[in-house]
This record gives C-alpha cells, sequence and structure tokens, in this order.
C-alpha cells in the first residue's frame, strides 16, 4: 500500500524548473524550501477529492483545485497582488466554481520531530467522541488521539498526505501550559515533520505552539463540502 493512500496521481505543473505536485511542494517545504518569493502563483490540481484550497507562502500563492488554470487566473488581478488568491472576492468565486465554502483561514506552522518522551502523561485512545475528534476523521486518515486530565491531542495525514496536529485543552486547564506540552509531545509522538493549522484569532493556541518550537511558514484556506457548521481543521 503506499504510504499516502488517499493521495492521487494527477497533472502536474511547472514549477521553477521542477514538475511538481502538491505533495511536492509540501515535502519540499519539510525539507526547508519554501516556494520562491514572487514566482507564484502555482496552480495544482487536487492530490485528492477531499482537499482543495489556497496555500499562501512568503510571496508565493499555491492553489490546489481541479478548476480550469486559464479561469482561475482569469479572476487573479493583473496588478501582481500577492494577496489576492485568500481575499474574499477571489476565495468566493472559487467557492462557487466548486460547489464547496471556504472552512476557515489558518495560519500554517511546521515542526520536526523531536526526540524524548512527551512532557505529559498520555492515554492512547481508540475510540473518541469529541467533536474535534469526529471533525479529524472527516479530514484525516490514519487518526490517532491521546488524552490527558484537562487536555486531547490528534495525529493523522491530512493535505496531500501531510501529517497534522490538533489540540484542544478544556476552559478549566487553560493558562497553565497545559497546550504548549501537548504540542511538543506532538513532536515527540511523530516520526516525521508536523503541520499545524491555527486560527490566527486563537492568540493562546498561536502563542502555544509557537513556545513549543512550530515555525510559522504560510497561511491556508481550504475549500470543504458546503454541508453548513465550522469547519476550522487545527
Amino acid at each position: 500500500m503506499p504510504p499516502f493512500p488517499h493521495v492521487r496521481p494527477g497533472p502536474v505543473c511547472v514549477y521553477g524548473l521542477s514538475v511538481l505536485t502538491l505533495p511536492d511542494i509540501l515535502a519540499d517545504a519539510e525539507r526547508g524550501h519554501l516556494p520562491e518569493p514572487g514566482a507564484g502563483p502555482t496552480i495544482v490540481p487536487q492530490p485528492s477529492p477531499r482537499d482543495a484550497g489556497v496555500i499562501a507562502f512568503t510571496a508565493h500563492n499555491v492553489i490546489c483545485a481541479d478548476v480550469d488554470e486559464g479561469w482561475i487566473r482569469s479572476r487573479l488581478p493583473d496588478d501582481g497582488d500577492l494577496s489576492a488568491p485568500l481575499n474574499p472576492p477571489f476565495l468566493r468565486a472559487l467557492e462557487e466554481r466548486t460547489g464547496r465554502r471556504v472552512g476557515n483561514l489558518d495560519l500554517l506552522a511546521l515542526a520536526e520531530p523531536c526526540a524524548g518522551d512527551p512532557p505529559i502523561d498520555l492515554a492512547e485512545i481508540t475510540d473518541a467522541a469529541h467533536p474535534r475528534v469526529l471533525r479529524a476523521h472527516r479530514y484525516r486518515d490514519d487518526v490517532r488521539v491521546w488524552t490527558c486530565p484537562g487536555g486531547l491531542l490528534v495525529l493523522g495525514r491530512g493535505v496531500a498526505g501531510r501529517w497534522e496536529v490538533a489540540i484542544e485543552v478544556d476552559a478549566g486547564h487553560r493558562g497553565a501550559g497545559l497546550g504548549r506540552a501537548l504540542a511538543r509531545a506532538a513532536r515527540q509522538l511523530a516520526a516525521r515533520p508536523l503541520w499545524a493549522q491555527i486560527a490566527p484569532g486563537n492568540a493562546a493556541s498561536v502563542r502555544a505552539f509557537l513556545a513549543a518550537g512550530y515555525v510559522p511558514v504560510g497561511a491556508e484556506a481550504l475549500l470543504v463540502p458546503d454541508v453548513g457548521g465550522s469547519d476550522s481543521r487545527g
């Protein structure tokens, strides 16, 4: 079985001098090679029916959707506005074109795995009805869940097969460093670089991930099926 079972092969685009897909771009980012500033936008097909959206790196947007490239470029301004792919007019047009909706605009952060034991005691569970766990199963494969008093940690393969982390801290346990400890523990449980999608307005979560060694690399707006409700994935 391939390492990313939900990722499908498809057409590729030329990015710089290399022929790349979205998994290629994300793998390069994990190795520290981010897309070249000012060289985009790069338009790639969806790696799976599930994953579509816009990922903004520094001065370089990657648009991932099974939509005609000419249509995409015709909806972007000619003045080279690098913020346009994540602005409402373009995202709204992409929603209408795909029949999906933008789930959330997230900060995208990345961290290397690290050695050692997690800084807190965690118990892995296999049957969880927590809303965050149920949401993770909608958007990720190979989901694993750990709990501790007042906290929850989720790992799974998300966009283009990348490893993603989500954490939850109960209201009565906030402000004591548990979020930072969970984010750090994820790096010790994962054997691959780890991506975090964080709502920028959730300042406490942003601080926790930064303190745990995650590095901001961009922003992301994913297109999800229009079924109502909130779909923030971090």
